[in-house]
């Protein structure tokens, strides 16, 4: 038995050593090292000089975060990419090295819909890095008023879905805010099914936001027929309240079930593969003025005409006339009790190019209310 022990004991020991690496190896291993040091030391030495960026940034009064700053350096940095390393891991890294250099200069608090898992969560992460301080809101109404009232510098709140259309609280919500529109982020969005237990046998309730419950409904309905369909502020909160009760599941992100403890009990069940959802970067003018022309941008607006024949035909002339395209066009009642709407329209291009200017000048003569949500790069 001794012997056995003994030879046991000595199996372990051999099975936990790392094999014993060739000479080449050690020295490319060396060689990744010392190139690490000397990374460390460059990235440091931008950070010092971003440093001195923020006190000239403080003096003069001008603003701290830059998106199309951010944007023409990544579009640089990709140019002179030699590879192997593909463009988007590129931007990736060097997102997050402008992010934690921008934490020394001011860091940006960003309100998001929480709790921590959601995909607002990471569609603000993709925009201003990892360095950014959240601060997390129970719904997008308080995103809106947390950065109206200046608690957060920028927000981030939904605005459309590929297959289920615009988030209509977000639209009831620009029109009583005066927070405007200065970027957005396109994302790829995957529900999975959450819950304590790795299969899907017993569940009693599914957890998660209106929409991504409604662009569930062809696979919940083969799958869980039985199941209740529970909305609740967020996906993350779904997935948080499933990590409570066996019987329930959520739809939500990987990174919500890390965050809860939760199994992946089905991967990526949202009926259309291509599943994605716009989220707007809003913030108060004084924090950031509408961004510079980028080559591809959209200009929001919200307006309403008389209540007269041809009114809303009317709208389109301009737009027309001198060649401006629209990519949205959503109404919503204005609440007045006599059948009058809001009109929420996305035109192609910037004010400062002319066509555009003058499209939105005649737009303007024919509007009983105009106003202006944003002008902002196009997420790619």
């Amino acid at each position: 038995l001794v012997q056995l022990a003994l030879a046991a004991t000595k199996f372990e020991r051999f099975m936990s050593q790392e094999p014993q690496a060739s000479s080449e190896l050690v020295s490319l291993r060396n060689q990744i090292d010392s190139l690490d040091r000397q990374l460390l030391e460059l990235v440091n030495q931008r950070a010092h000089v971003a440093e001195q960026v923020g006190e000239l940034k403080k003096k003069e009064g001008s603003a701290f975060f830059r998106p199309d700053r951010v944007a023409q350096v990544i579009e640089k940095i990709k140019s002179n990419n030699p590879g192997p390393l593909k463009g988007a891991h590129v931007a990736a890294i060097w997102r997050e090295i402008m992010s934690a250099c921008l934490a020394l200069e001011s860091p940006q608090r960003v309100a998001v819909l929480g709790p921590e898992g959601t995909f607002c969560e990471q569609a603000a992460v993709e925009y201003f890095g990892g360095a950014a301080d959240l601060m997390y809101c129970n719904s997008f109404d308080e995103v809106f008023h947390a950065t109206a009232a200046g608690s957060a510098q920028y927000g981030v709140v939904g605005v459309e879905n590929s297959n289920e259309g615009v988030v209509t609280r977000s639209l009831d919500m620009f029109l009583h805010t005066p927070c405007h529109i200065v970027g957005e982020v396109s994302l790829l969005v995957r529900h999975n099914l959450l819950r304590q237990t790795q299969n899907a046998e017993g569940i009693e309730a599914v957890l998660a936001h209106p929409q991504a419950l409604a662009q569930c409904q062809g696979w919940l309905a083969k799958h869980l027929p039985h199941a209740e369909r529970r909305p609740v502020s967020s996906n993350a909160e779904g997935a948080r309240l499933a990590a409570t009760n066996p019987a329930w599941a959520g739809l939500a992100s990987e990174r919500a079930a890390s965050q809860f403890g939760l199994h992946i009990v089905a991967h990526a069940i949202q009926d259309d593969a291509y599943n994605r959802t716009r989220f707007a970067i809003i913030c108060l003018p004084d924090t950031l003025q509408t961004p510079p022309p980028s080559g591809k941008d959209c200009t929001s607006l919200i307006v309403s005409v008389p209540n007269r024949p041809g009114a809303v035909h009317d709208l389109l002339v301009p737009l027309k006339t001198h060649g401006v395209s629209m990519t949205r066009f959503e109404s919503r009642p204005a609440r007045t009790g006599q059948w009058e709407y809001y009109f929420y329209i996305d035109l192609d291009g910037h004010p400062a190019h002319p066509h555009v200017a003058r499209a939105l000048e005649e737009l303007r003569s024919l509007c009983a209310f105009y106003k202006v949500l944003g002008t902002y790069p196009v997420s790619a």
